[in-house]
């Protein structure tokens, strides 16, 4: 079969309205979770579309999961223009985030301001970057040059050689208040998302609650943050590398593809993904 007469071409267009920055917002205020998932390809990025996926994160993992990296750390800001155009090219509707990646923006916030840019103009509706602290001027230098921040905290896999490997974040008092005063920072800055990254689902419950106007999105941090993520090949059974206790594989049962992606947005939105027993710290 050709891909002019496959059925991904001959697909009917999803009839929703696009998600817009305000829309997020309204969906935070009124309590509607947040469905987000990877994406990393014109193919994929149209299916997601389609079955309802709130956000597409053109995520820095494409480095694990597409290029056969042990880390996100090889990945550079080509690399992720490449690939946010792919999936700008077949979505029509859903919000469209790139990762900046792994020494795209430490310099300055002049650096910072450039990738954003490259990221923009390939079709990123938002950019993503990892950590606190430092991070929160670059994200005020961003947000008053009109790009949209999406933060993101706890374990931030860009750091992973510092934080000593893959490990829960804020567990002890410590840690907490760190995380406490990194989000209020970011949300002061003007950062509109904030991803909780294997954050103890108490200290994210509590958070989500203070954090007024920037939107928790959870991957490993309970099921009160404001929505949810994960990596598309994860949540498909199909990652070649040991799955975190906080994926679902959707796969399971599903006859398709399509109908897993439809049954993650479905769970994200009534709550009853991810459960607190199973999937978080």
């Amino acid at each position: 079969m050709s891909a002019q007469n496959s059925p991904a071409q001959a697909a009917t267009p999803t009839a929703r309205k696009p998600v817009t920055l305000l829309k997020l917002r309204e969906m935070h205020a009124s309590g509607e979770k947040i469905a987000m998932l990877t994406g990393y390809d014109a193919t994929f990025g149209k299916v997601l579309d389609d079955c309802g996926v709130d956000c597409i994160l053109v995520g820095d993992s494409l480095g694990m999961v597409l290029q056969g990296h042990t880390s996100t750390l090889p990945v550079t800001l080509e690399h992720m223009a490449y690939h946010v155009q792919c999936v700008a090219r077949a979505n029509r509707t859903a919000w469209l985030i790139g990762d900046l990646p792994y020494g795209s923006y430490h310099e300055d916030v002049q650096q910072a301001y450039r990738s954003s840019c490259a990221l923009m103009q390939a079709g990123a509706q938002m950019v993503k970057l990892e950590g606190g602290g430092w991070t929160a001027p670059v994200v005020e230098f961003l947000v008053a040059r009109g790009i949209p921040v999406c933060a993101h905290v706890g374990l931030t896999p860009q750091s992973v050689h510092a934080l000593g490997g893959y490990r829960v974040q804020g567990r002890d008092d410590a840690g907490a208040s760190r995380l406490r005063q990194e989000c209020k920072d970011l949300q002061n800055a003007g950062a509109t998302l904030c991803v909780f990254e294997m954050v103890p689902a108490a200290l994210a419950t509590e958070l989500t609650a203070e954090l007024k106007h920037m939107a928790t999105i959870g991957i490993g941090a309970g099921r009160n943050c404001a929505g949810q993520v994960l990596v598309l090949h994860d949540m498909l059974g199909i990652t070649p590398f040991k799955l975190p206790r906080f994926v679902r594989n959707f796969m399971d049962g599903a006859p398709s593809v399509q109908e897993a992606i439809r049954r993650y947005v479905a769970a994200v939105k009534d709550g009853s993904f991810p459960d607190d027993a199973v999937h978080a710290y």
